[in-house]
């Protein structure tokens, strides 16, 4: 990115980061990295050395917080920020960009699904029968499966 207009040069709104903070409700730490990410970069530094934002700045921002709220990932957010919101193929491209995260959503929903089946049956081995904690022993069982055997076999142990 380039380097802005020093501030004397500038009309606009200039905040420092923690009203742009405030304004944006994104926290000042996630500012910084979406700097360092690329995402955005502070109007200017003013005598003082602070960054100082714009109300553009804080939209963008608010933009940001907006699509990583839906669990975009940072590559999803920065294709977003570069495309046009007046011209169709880039509305096409951001279709794209959503039907692709529609369908990562999907599948991780998939994977929650399987994730819960598995809690309730782990769930249901605790009757409170004996002293025995049969949820902590199936979680062991569990872990001893998930090692591998030593290199020269490469098959999984089986309990």
């Amino acid at each position: 990115m380039a380097r802005s207009a020093p501030v004397t040069d500038l009309p606009q709104a200039r905040h420092r980061i923690g009203e742009a903070a405030r304004r944006s409700g994104v926290a000042a730490a996630n500012i910084r990295y979406y700097e360092r990410e690329g995402l955005l970069e502070p109007l200017a530094r003013g005598d003082n050395h602070y960054r100082l934002y714009s109300d553009a700045d804080v939209h963008r921002l608010r933009f940001i917080r907006a699509c990583r709220a839906m669990d975009m990932s940072l590559g999803e957010v920065r294709t977003l920020l570069g495309l046009d919101l007046n011209s169709k193929a880039d509305c096409a491209a951001a279709s794209a960009s959503l039907e692709a995260h529609l369908a990562r959503v999907r599948q991780r929903l998939d994977e929650l699904r399987t994730l819960e089946q598995e809690l309730l049956a782990l769930r249901q081995r605790c009757d409170g029968s004996d002293d025995r904690c049969h949820i902590i022993e199936a979680l062991h069982q569990r872990a001893d499966a998930a090692l591998p055997e030593p290199a020269a076999t490469g098959t999984r142990r089986q309990v």
